[in-house]
């Protein structure tokens, strides 16, 4: 139960729904005809790349049935927000009674929401190379979401999201989860250089809403668009949280998979991007390498039960873990003060 507590919505499994259910509610609830429906692999809930006849695509993405319809709407009106303020996001499809999302019942009799939106063009980040200047376009991205979101306000931005490290102490009995000694002795050495470097610091960082997800398989690309970035997707983690924990999450997903000399050589790129367009106190550039390793650590700790605990989408669940460990063992290889001064010399303070 304490497991369950701490891991909120992640812990819920669901009957998943079939692409000729997904297909059917294009008519029920948005007056549409889809001709094709195809699963995408998601984390929590079904998302379905759809079809008309006449070939135009959406996504169909339908509610874990244990999220609830405030925080969809939150997420909603996040992603519409962004879009309004200059960001490349999709754009939501009313349903047919004008709302932004469907509350629908499926053939399993789970209550869910269901959300449509027009496709985004370009190729995902993570099935692409980049170069060091393309990477700078990725950072000045995300800077441009934070500071969309800056104003926006919703009665669920409170709400506790499991990947938000403001609550990483509280994964601390997932460590009892671990079978294996060389990775337990790896994550409890993490986690009590976490917890000393980084967790007394974070309650009295700087916050906003933020979108806490920026990684390479939500950030959309085309090589020939001068911008570079056609379309941030999945609002699906957006929470109020720190400053810091958004540009860590970007800067994790920048690190490389193998074993590097510099973990943060790419990732040094998109913080040049993003520090030319937003700004970072000096206490949270010493921050950042810390919050980037308590990520690779949550990262683990998440995974490796979620996945133990939902074996049909163990592939999915466990598709960055593996990486994981060398990326570990390099954090604790280091000096976290070096790590800290380094990110503050890097960005000329």
């Amino acid at each position: 139960m304490q497991v369950e507590c701490t891991l909120g919505e992640l812990s819920a499994d669901h009957v998943v729904m079939s692409s000729s259910e997904a297909m059917r509610l294009g008519s029920t609830s948005w007056a549409l005809e889809f001709a094709a429906a195809e699963r995408l692999d998601t984390e929590k809930d079904d998302t379905f790349r759809v079809r008309t006849p006449e070939g135009k695509r959406y996504v169909l993405k339908v509610s874990n049935p244990a999220e609830g319809s405030d925080e969809i709407d939150f997420e909603c009106r996040a992603m519409e927000h962004a879009r309004a303020h200059g960001v490349p996001t999709a754009l939501l499809v009313s349903d047919r009674e004008g709302r932004l999302w469907a509350p629908v019942r499926d053939e399993a009799g789970q209550d869910r929401v269901a959300r449509l939106m027009t496709f985004v063009d370009g190729m995902p980040l993570d099935s692409t190379d980049s170069t060091a200047y393309e990477r700078e376009r990725v950072g000045e991205t995300l800077a441009a979401l934070r500071h969309a979101l800056a104003d926006y306000r919703h009665p669920a931005a409170g709400r506790r999201c499991t990947w938000d490290l403001t609550h990483f102490p509280d994964l601390r009995p997932l460590l009892d989860v671990v079978t294996y000694d060389g990775h337990a002795v790896l994550l409890r050495s993490g986690f009590e250089r976490y917890m000393t470097e980084a967790a007394p610091h974070v309650p009295g960082l700087r916050r906003q809403v933020l979108h806490n997800d920026f990684s390479r398989s939500n950030i959309m690309v085309d090589h020939d668009d001068p911008a570079f970035v056609t379309g941030i997707i999945d609002f699906g983690d957006t929470v109020h949280t720190a400053i810091a924990i958004d540009v860590s999450t970007a800067l994790l997903n920048q690190l490389p998979r193998h074993a590097a000399d510099d973990l943060f050589a790419e990732g040094r790129h998109l913080l040049r991007g993003y520090l030319r367009c937003a700004d970072l106190t000096t206490e949270e550039l010493e921050l950042l390498p810390h919050l980037v390793m308590g990520r690779v650590i949550a990262r683990a700790l998440i995974t490796l039960y979620r996945a133990a605990a939902m074996p049909h989408n163990s592939a999915y669940i466990l598709r960055n873990t593996e990486q994981g460990w060398a990326q570990l063992a390099w954090f604790l290889a280091r000096n976290p003060r070096e790590m800290s001064r380094d990110f503050v010399e890097e960005a000329g303070r």
